[in-house]
C-alpha cells in the first residue's frame, strides 16, 4: 500500500497534463511511496490520448470518464480508487507547484495534523483580476462566519489529509463546489484545518482557467446546506 495517493483530475488539459504528470512523480516528498491516480473527466481536446498513449510507471494509474462530469466527480472516482494511507489533490493545470505537496504532507507525516490546505498569497501577478481575489477573499469569509473558524483561503485546490477521513466526508459535489463541501465536512467533523503557505500561479481565461461567477455561488450554496444538513 502507498503511503500518499495523490488525486489528479483532468480536463481538457492537453497542454499540460504530461508536464503536470512528471513533476508529481518528481517532487521530493517526506513519503516512502507514492502513487499517482488521474482520472480524466471526458476531455474532448486529445487530453486522454495522450494519457492512454503514455509511458508512464506503475505508480500512475488511470481512469476515466466518458463524458464530462465536473472536477468534483472526477476527485470522488480518484477517491474512490486511492490506496495509499493520505491523499492529496494536485490539478493538472499547472497553476500549483506539485513541489508544495511536500509542505503539506509534513503535518500530516509528523502527527501534527489530519487536514492541511495550501494557503494562497494572491501576491501581484498579471492573471489576478480584482474581483478573482475578492470573490475567493468573500466565499472564505462566509466558510468562517457559518462554521467559527479562521480559514485564509478555502478554495485552494491544494488539500491533503487521511484518505479515510476524505472518505468520511461522503463527498456529493460534481464541480468546482467540491472545494467548499470538503472544508464544510472537516470543520463540522470537526478537524482543524493546518495551513501552510504555497506558491500559486493563475492561469488567465484564454489560457483555460474554468472557475466562474456561478461556481462562487455555488460552494456558497453547498457550505449553507453542509451547515445546517442533520
Amino acid at each position: 500500500m502507498p503511503d500518499l495517493s495523490i488525486l489528479m483530475p483532468v480536463y481538457n488539459e492537453r497542454a499540460t497534463v504530461e508536464e503536470a504528470i512528471s513533476w508529481a512523480l518528481e517532487a521530493d516528498l517526506p513519503v516512502d511511496s507514492v502513487e499517482l491516480v488521474v482520472v480524466d473527466d471526458g476531455s474532448t481536446d486529445g487530453t486522454r490520448d495522450i494519457l492512454e498513449a503514455g509511458a508512464w510507471p506503475d505508480s500512475v494509474r488511470l481512469f476515466t470518464h466518458d463524458r464530462n462530469q465536473g472536477k468534483g466527480a472526477a476527485v470522488r472516482t480518484a477517491l474512490q480508487h486511492a490506496e495509499g494511507k493520505w491523499s492529496a489533490i494536485y490539478d493538472a493545470d499547472l497553476e500549483y507547484d506539485a513541489s508544495d505537496i511536500a509542505k503539506l504532507m509534513a503535518p500530516l507525516v509528523a502527527g501534527d495534523a489530519e487536514v492541511v490546505f495550501g494557503t494562497r498569497g494572491f501576491e501581484a501577478h498579471s492573471a489576478f483580476s480584482f474581483w478573482y481575489v475578492m470573490g475567493n477573499k468573500a466565499v472564505t469569509m462566509i466558510a468562517n462566519v457559518m462554521y467559527d473558524s479562521w480559514l485564509a483561503d478555502i478554495m485552494t485546490c491544494h488539500k491533503a489529509m487521511r484518505t479515510d477521513v476524505m472518505r468520511s466526508l461522503n463527498l456529493r459535489a460534481r464541480g468546482f463546489d467540491l472545494e467548499g463541501e470538503i472544508t464544510a465536512g472537516v470543520l463540522r467533523a470537526g478537524h482543524r484545518v493546518f495551513e501552510v503557505p504555497i506558491t500559486y500561479r493563475a492561469r488567465a481565461r484564454e489560457e483555460g482557467k474554468k472557475l466562474t461567477g456561478v461556481d462562487a455561488l455555488r460552494v456558497i450554496a453547498v457550505l449553507v446546506r453542509r451547515r445546517f444538513s442533520r
